[in-house]
């Protein structure tokens, strides 16, 4: 079996640092997780940066959260992750549309479970917010879009991570901002959800790999035992 190998999901110059960023968020995660869990009010941290109860965000801004929440939503979330496998499939990278589903699978089954184990609420017993399933999974989706452009670029491991953290940057923080100006999240569930992408997608990335290369081992020595 010929032909030039698939461009790996997680850059080979990215590994090492994304592991241990990885890491770092996953010690974040289970910190805080601990710290609010069975919490139904904010914490002092919370308080110092805004009153997230109070639903104090006003027109034009309040539309622009809505809107931003609606990503979040599932028919916003299934628009946008049709969008980006649709991208991959096109640019002929059926690896990181294959991440795509898988990332964002086990990025929302984790805020997910996370939710029931922490058991921290707000407005009402019903409401579990840590961490942010809104900020996790629109982090998620733009860790992944930006290992696809470092990829196609080619970027090295400086430029590389730089952009793989800013575009989390930017998407966390936007989302976290709807959520928390809406009264749907504390700020402190924002940055569990954050952290539980950062967290999720390196690994997640790494076991796509992992995978599609044992697969194109077995079809490669597979076809060399036909010929023979």
């Amino acid at each position: 079996m010929t032909g030039r190998p698939t461009p790996a999901t997680l850059p080979p110059s990215l590994r090492a640092g994304l592991g241990s960023i990885a890491a770092l968020a996953t010690l974040v995660v289970i910190v805080l997780g601990v710290l609010y869990a069975g919490h139904s009010e904010p914490g002092r941290v919370d308080r110092w940066i805004i009153d997230p109860t109070a639903d104090s965000v006003r027109p034009p801004w309040r539309r622009v959260a809505l809107a931003t929440d609606f990503l979040g939503e599932p028919a916003g979330a299934a628009l946008l992750v049709l969008a980006a496998v649709t991208g991959c499939l096109l640019l002929r990278r059926p690896r990181a549309a294959v991440l795509i589903v898988a990332g964002v699978s086990m990025t929302v089954g984790t805020a997910t479970l996370l939710k029931s184990l922490v058991g921290r609420t707000i407005h009402g017993d019903e409401n579990l917010s840590y961490p942010s399933g809104h900020t996790a999974f629109l982090t998620a989706l733009a860790l992944m879009v930006a290992l696809l452009a470092t990829a196609r670029l080619g970027l090295g491991r400086t430029a590389g991570t730089l952009l793989v953290l800013a575009a989390a940057l930017v998407a966390g923080a936007a989302m976290g901002w709807a959520q928390v100006a809406l009264g749907a999240h504390y700020p402190t569930d924002v940055l569990g959800g954050w952290c539980t992408a950062l967290a999720v997608i390196p690994a997640t990335a790494w076991l796509v790999d992992r995978t599609a290369d044992r697969l194109t081992d077995r079809m490669a020595d597979a076809g060399q035992h036909e010929r023979r």
